[in-house]
């Protein structure tokens, strides 16, 4: 066996036994030694090797939280919030145009947060508002008032139940979750899909404190739905793309979601947002997902809203 054979991001997670999301983050958190050939990312099999022996299962590698701190203010650094794989891509396709790119992966409410103090300097959301039926932009108003803001689409995502395999508690509606004795995962306050569920248990006018397991609480998809497929909960909402790289569950689609990019407007013409654009457009990162599964680009680089 070469050790020194370069492997992709793709090879890397087949043999960890994680998502292609996972190693990216594992990169971006110093875990795992990376270098790029030409514009491509690439790791050696002795680094994954040497990984996987400081680890003691490829479970702890999938529910390792990533780390949600923001990195400390750098000038001509860019950071990007979120936690979905596609950041990641987008992240190195920033750094291999020269603008020094870093992650924070935090959730939705928290990430416009941080823009809005100037944190950071894009934010992604996928926080849906029941009262209008709309993605982002009302949380966009609410949560950086008096900031004229840039709402770009980034991809269409489908959020929805995990569930044991074969869904054998039948849970196909929101209104299912209050059947006695369900049991429930649940996300950190902030990321949408807390958001997404905190907002159905209110329009049906359900006491979140009646769900058993509303209080327990993890930082990621993965996360959530390992915890169904090891039967520590019933159900957990989260994105359909998670469903395919979990074992041992189902998914039951409920909502497309739109997930965007935000930031500021006075920024948009800055050089990082310029290449930001440029990236979206061009049809590179909309070539490398719109394959996969669980992501709809077909709006990716189109601004939806400018306030």
């Amino acid at each position: 066996m070469n050790q020194d054979e370069a492997l992709t991001a793709d090879e890397v997670a087949k043999l960890l036994k994680v998502s292609k999301g996972t190693v990216y983050a594992m990169k971006d958190r110093g875990d795992l030694p990376s270098f790029l050939v030409g514009r491509k990312l690439r790791f050696t099999r002795k680094s994954v090797l040497d990984y996987m022996e400081r680890s003691q299962t490829a479970q702890d590698v999938a529910e390792k939280p990533l780390s949600s701190e923001i990195p400390q203010p750098d000038k001509g650094r860019i950071v990007i919030c979120g936690q979905d794989i596609i950041l990641d891509v987008l992240s190195n396709y920033m750094n291999q145009a020269g603008h020094h790119t870093l992650r924070a992966y935090v959730g939705s409410y928290d990430a416009l947060s941080a823009l809005y103090k100037d944190e950071v300097q894009i934010a992604s959301s996928h926080l849906w508002d029941g009262e209008s039926d709309t993605y982002n932009v009302p949380y966009v108003r609410r949560l950086l008032p008096g900031v004229a803001a840039v709402v770009v689409n980034l991809t269409y995502r489908t959020q929805g139940f995990y569930v044991a395999k074969g869904n054998p508690l039948g849970l196909n509606g929101w209104k299912d979750l209050a059947q006695p004795g369900i049991r429930i995962v649940n996300r950190e306050k902030g990321a949408g899909s807390r958001i997404l569920l905190d907002e159905h248990l209110r329009m049906l006018d359900i006491d979140p404190g009646s769900l058993d397991g509303y209080d327990s609480e993890v930082q990621s998809h993965i996360a959530v739905a390992s915890a169904v497929a090891r039967g520590r909960a019933d159900v957990a909402v989260g994105s359909e793309k998670i469903a395919r790289q979990v074992e041992g569950i189902d998914f039951v689609p409920l909502q497309k979601e739109r997930y965007d990019l935000v930031l500021k407007k006075r920024d948009l013409d800055t050089p990082p947002m310029r290449s930001l654009m440029g990236i979206l457009e061009s049809g590179l990162l909309k070539e490398e997902f719109s394959s996969l599964g669980g992501y709809d680009t077909s709006d990716m680089g189109k601004i939806m809203w400018i306030g």
